[in-house]
């Protein structure tokens, strides 16, 4: 149970950024990224500078709207890639089976995807999100990742309000639509 819960909140990690939890995962692990699929086929050094490199354009650049735009748009690609690298490596770190591992990697990719998309979702609906909104991500962001090594039960819990919170967002935007095409109508 507490390898669901771990690989649930690097997966919601995984949906807010790409690189920033990536390079928190490699930098708390004292073995950077072997445990990581894809990921250990490159040389640390190098992985280490395009790491940095793009979570510095993530945190930089998603201040801005049409940094925002940018970056939704290569995020929403690669986050269900990127969730699912995560939730398998967390589950290899923590000596799950390797059936268990591909499917708690595919579960992670799905959530990962989900949370991007809800972001995408109030992103449009808001017409660019809040810079409070985007510091908070971040923060929240290393804290999934820290928690799912330290606290994977807290960490568990806070993704699982995060989809909570998904979920009553598309019921918000559902009745928002309907609201919106019943005023068109008259």
């Amino acid at each position: 149970m507490i390898g669901i819960l771990a690989v649930l909140s690097v997966s919601a990690a995984a949906g807010m950024r790409i690189a920033l939890p990536l390079l928190v995962i490699g930098l708390i692990q004292g073995d950077l990224w072997q445990q990581v699929p894809l990921l250990s086929r490159i040389q640390p050094p190098v992985l280490i500078a395009v790491l940095t490199a793009w979570t510095l354009l993530e945190l930089f650049v998603s201040k801005q709207l049409w940094g925002q735009r940018l970056l939704q748009f290569v995020e929403l690609l690669f986050s269900p890639l990127v969730g699912a690298v995560m939730a398998m490596a967390v589950a290899r770190i923590l000596h799950e089976p390797e059936h268990i591992t591909w499917i708690l990697g595919a579960v992670g990719g799905l959530f990962a995807l989900v949370l991007q998309l809800v972001k995408v979702g109030w992103f449009y609906r808001l017409q660019g999100l809040p810079t409070w909104a985007i510091f908070l991500e971040d923060i929240l962001c290393v804290l999934l990742v820290l928690f799912a090594f330290k606290a994977p039960n807290s960490g568990g819990l806070i993704a699982l309000l995060l989809l909570w919170l998904a979920m009553r967002s598309s019921q918000s935007w559902y009745q928002w639509y309907k609201e919106g095409k019943k005023q068109v109508e008259r």
